[in-house]
């Protein structure tokens, strides 16, 4: 078994209402005294509570602190992880940062799409280290983190085919924004390898990337960067109409890889570079790339089964309100 834990720890910061609760009640009752002399005749008043008991008023409030304090620990949900229930996997964190601007549209990779080719590329990876844990950022023009850093390599993959241009509105290739966002799943809390594969053609030169990159190599995040396209280019297919996009002089605009600024952005973080001419041979060289690295065990909480408790505080909590409904605030008086 391991270690008592509250899921929701937040739902302590409740009980620090207590010491208020205490404080205007015992307002309440110096107002109550106060209240008393001011009527100035000692037996009136002693005739207007002659059936009040002060002692059961201070025992329901006591009841009902008691009840919203026992009510907080049931609200944070102590609990408990089943034996048996932890899994332990050495392996390492890693970032893909797909591209998903027009230019992927490309007809120049493997004789398909860059973003058909990117997406068998990933699927390949993904299938082939599933001791890692991947998280997938989308970017164009903008960049968003589709999912965090998980050992739900499904779920991962679902999201990988279903991505397309139409997910981000604002076009472009703003590589240096998808790392910012890449760099921002990462926990900094976490001792473990942390890497970004970065896939796309890199058409759009983007200036800040490198400085961004340099700020990431000194928090040990290495950048491997995955060139997809030809150096010749290749049109822009349309996805609505299934035709090359053409320039305002009716010219079919040609998207090219941009190679040489790839290089730059692996190199500065210590990175590889790999042009994508075969989904099974760059897969098979970030997993040579990988093979060396250390890698630290860390405990899988999605696959673990939890003991709850709260009911060993709701049911308490239950009796004492239920006492103080029905304990009466008045004396028993004699027939």
């Amino acid at each position: 078994m391991g270690q008592l834990q509250f899921q929701y720890p937040q739902a302590m910061w409740l009980l620090a209402a207590v010491p208020l609760f205490i404080l205007a009640f015992f307002y309440y009752l110096l107002w109550r005294r106060k209240a008393a002399k001011q009527i100035g005749d000692t037996q009136l008043v002693k005739g207007l509570q002659k059936g009040h008991s002060p002692v059961k008023t201070k025992i329901k409030f006591c009841l009902l602190t008691l009840a919203f304090s026992v009510g907080c620990l049931a609200l944070a949900n102590p609990r408990k992880a089943a034996a048996g229930g932890t899994e332990a996997r050495k392996g390492l964190d890693i970032v893909l940062a797909l591209d998903v601007s027009n230019s992927m549209l490309a007809a120049d990779a493997m004789g398909r799409t860059r973003l058909a080719a990117a997406k068998d590329f990933i699927l390949k990876v993904v299938s082939t280290m599933p001791e890692n844990r991947f998280a997938l950022v989308l970017f164009a023009g903008q960049a968003y983190v589709q999912t965090p850093l998980t050992y739900d390599h499904s779920a991962t993959q679902l999201f990988v085919a279903s991505a397309s241009p139409a997910a981000i509105t604002a076009q472009g290739t703003g590589v240096n924004e998808a790392l910012k966002k890449s760099e921002a799943v990462f926990s900094e809390d976490l001792d473990r390898y942390k890497a970004v594969i970065l896939i796309t053609d890199g058409e759009t030169h983007d200036e800040g990337a490198l400085e961004t990159i340099a700020q990431m190599s000194l928090k040990g995040v290495m950048v491997h960067t995955v060139g997809i396209g030809s150096a010749e280019g290749a049109a822009i297919i349309n996805a609505e109409t299934r035709e090359p996009k053409k320039d305002a002089e009716g010219n079919i605009i040609l998207s090219k890889l941009n190679q040489p600024f790839l290089q730059q952005v692996a190199a500065a973080s210590k990175g590889v570079y790999i042009n994508l001419k075969n989904s099974n041979n760059a897969a098979a060289l970030l997993v040579t790339e990988f093979s060396g690295v250390e890698k630290k065990a860390l405990v899988d909480t999605s696959l673990l089964n939890y003991k709850t408790f709260y009911a060993w505080f709701a049911a308490p909590m239950l009796l004492l309100l239920l006492m103080e409904i029905f304990l009466p605030d008045r004396k028993k008086m004699k027939a």
